[in-house]
C-alpha cells in the first residue's frame, strides 16, 4: 500500500471508530498486533475488548492531523470526554504491514489552550 491509501484507510476508520463503531478494527488490526502503551494489552481480540471499555470509545475526537509515510500513519487530535471536558490531546502512531496495523504507539497528554 502506498503512503495515500494508508492515510485513506486510518481515516476511515478514525471515522467510522468516532462514530461508535469498534467493529471497524477487527479486519484492520492483525491478530499478532502488539501494543506499546504501558496496561494495554496486546493482540487483536484483546486490544478491541479493552479499547471498547475505555474512555476514548465513547469520547468526542476532533482529528487536527495526519501524517502518513509507506509503513506509518501518525494521527493528532483531541479526545474530549465527561470526565475530561477540558479535553486530552492524543498523538496515534500506528505500524502497517500491507493493509493491517502491528503496531501502535501513543502519547496522550491534558489539553492546554491553544496548544493544538
Amino acid at each position: 500500500m502506498t503512503a495515500l491509501e494508508k492515510k485513506q484507510l486510518a481515516l476511515h476508520a478514525f471515522q467510522e471508530f468516532a462514530n461508535g463503531n469498534i467493529d471497524v478494527l477487527r479486519p484492520l488490526l492483525r491478530e499478532d498486533f502488539v501494543e506499546h502503551s504501558p496496561g494495554n494489552p496486546s493482540g487483536r481480540d484483546a486490544f478491541i475488548e479493552f479499547i471498547a471499555q475505555a474512555p476514548v470509545a465513547g469520547a468526542q475526537l476532533d482529528l487536527r492531523r495526519v501524517i502518513a509515510d509507506d509503513e506509518y500513519v501518525v494521527m493528532h487530535y483531541l479526545m474530549t470526554t465527561s470526565d475530561h471536558p477540558e479535553g486530552e490531546v492524543v498523538v496515534d502512531i500506528w505500524r502497517f504491514v500491507d493493509n493491517q496495523i502491528v503496531e501502535h504507539w501513543d502519547v496522550v497528554q491534558p489539553a492546554i489552550a491553544g496548544m493544538l
